[in-house]
């Protein structure tokens, strides 16, 4: 499902009433707001944050600056875009970065929330960045917690520091000591948590901040949960002074009353979303590219920055020196069915591209199609990949065989390679092609 899916459709179909309008009355302006307003309940938005979205959003929709305008509708979405950025906290916020070396960045949340993991997708981020992270396991609760910690520092290529079942304050106090001596400049703490917020859990973390002083206190909570996370934000906040949130599940089923509620109930930011389960699956929160989503406009910045995570630099001179010279062949193919699916699902990618947005849940894509065309391909001789004007009938029968699918399938793959050649060099030859 494409982020917000369900959110975007009910807007878009509140705009489609008056996109088309030359001019628009103060009533229609109303009605507009009133299903914008239906929306964003049923998104689970927080009432009191809807309440006044609304109203801002009505004072300045309301203005002769609209009224007058020569394109309203499409005024009145600016204002309605401009707004819902406003509400997610403006511009993205990023990680603060300790003066006095280790930066630390503990970790909270509700038993559930994948926080654990969080702290592997964290790290990752980190290590991106140049950083060398440690990992902490201050959960000394939950049954193979540690172990778990374990497993994720493990995938992602950082140490985990653990002291057994011990007192977690003092594994936490322990830890940053270990990252002094050993060059970390970055310590994340995995504390515990529960089923439900209890004055023992809170207890805990507080004396795990006054002990480690640390620069973030990051909140980890499931998107999914809608209301009940803002809650839950509400609460720890009150308790701890959190500096931000980390939203996971942000691209599954999620209404988005926890992205939109968050950041005006709690004054703290949304800091980065989890985006899937792999643990490079994690993007800074950028509520402008988020609101621009919502209203089915697409998100290019993240696009292009996903691909250029999933391409490197070498790969993409690579691949333009084999347009130009039409040399494109299944090997290439291949790696690029490889890039698409490091780069995420392919509705939430389609979902990005302007003007695509509102039509995404009429486009059917079939992803078994495309493993049916990796095998295909893997079916093939390395010379054939290379080469694929010599594989005649006997080669296509084979392959279709090796790959379990029919010669009708291996043809159509072989076409669509041809028509993808045709199409780079009517391209090539025209005229200020830049390629």
């Amino acid at each position: 499902m494409a982020i917000f899916e369900s959110l975007t459709e009910k807007l878009n179909h509140a705009f489609s009433k008056i996109i088309n309008r030359g001019k628009l009355t103060s009533l229609e302006i109303k009605e507009a707001m009133r299903d914008v307003k239906m929306a964003l309940l049923e998104a689970d938005v927080n009432y009191l944050v809807v309440k006044k979205f609304i109203s801002d959003v009505s004072e300045k929709a309301s203005g002769d600056e609209v009224l007058k305008s020569l394109t309203p509708a499409q005024t009145v979405i600016k204002i309605v875009r401009d707004e819902l950025v406003k509400l997610m906290g403006s511009t993205n916020s990023k990680l603060e970065v300790s003066p006095k070396l280790p930066t630390v960045i503990m970790m909270c949340g509700l038993q559930g929330a994948g926080k654990t993991t969080m702290c592997g997708k964290l790290a990752v981020y980190l290590k991106k960045s140049g950083k060398r992270p440690l990992l902490a396991a201050c959960d000394i609760y939950r049954p193979a917690a540690i172990e778990q910690l374990k497993i994720v520092g493990k995938q992602a290529g950082a140490e985990v520091f653990e002291r057994g079942t011990s007192n977690p304050v003092k594994i936490a106090k322990e830890a940053v000591e270990y990252a002094k001596k050993q060059g970390y400049d970055t310590v994340i703490l995995d504390t515990a948590g529960r089923l439900h917020i209890d004055e023992k859990l809170m207890k805990e973390l507080e004396d795990i901040k006054k002990e480690t002083n640390p620069t973030e206190i990051l909140l980890t909570v499931d998107a999914m949960i809608g209301q009940d996370a803002v809650t839950t934000a509400e609460e720890f906040n009150n308790k701890l002074d959190i500096t931000g949130v980390i939203l996971t599940k942000l691209d599954g089923d999620t209404r988005g009353g926890a992205a939109l509620s968050i950041r005006a109930i709690t004054g703290k930011p949304i800091k980065f979303s989890g985006v899937g389960e792999k643990l490079g699956d994690l993007e800074p929160f950028h509520p402008d590219r988020i609101a621009s989503r919502i209203l089915g406009m697409g998100d290019v910045l993240t696009l292009i920055e996903r691909a250029e995570q999933a391409i490197s630099e070498d790969q993409a001179k690579e691949l333009e020196k084999k347009f130009r010279q039409n040399k494109f062949d299944f090997e290439d193919y291949l790696t690029q069915m490889e890039n698409l699916k490091k780069m995420g699902n392919i509705k939430d990618l389609l979902g990005m591209i302007p003007g695509l947005g509102s039509k995404i849940k009429a486009v059917e894509i079939d992803e078994k199609q495309l493993l049916r065309q990796k095998a295909i391909i893997q079916s093939m001789t390395p010379y054939e990949r290379k080469n694929p004007e010599v594989i005649k009938a006997s080669q296509r029968k084979r392959i279709a065989e090796g790959s379990g699918t029919g010669i009708q399938d291996v043809n159509q793959l072989l076409k669509q390679l041809e028509k993808s050649k045709e199409m780079m060099k009517m391209l090539k030859n025209k005229k200020g092609f830049g390629i």
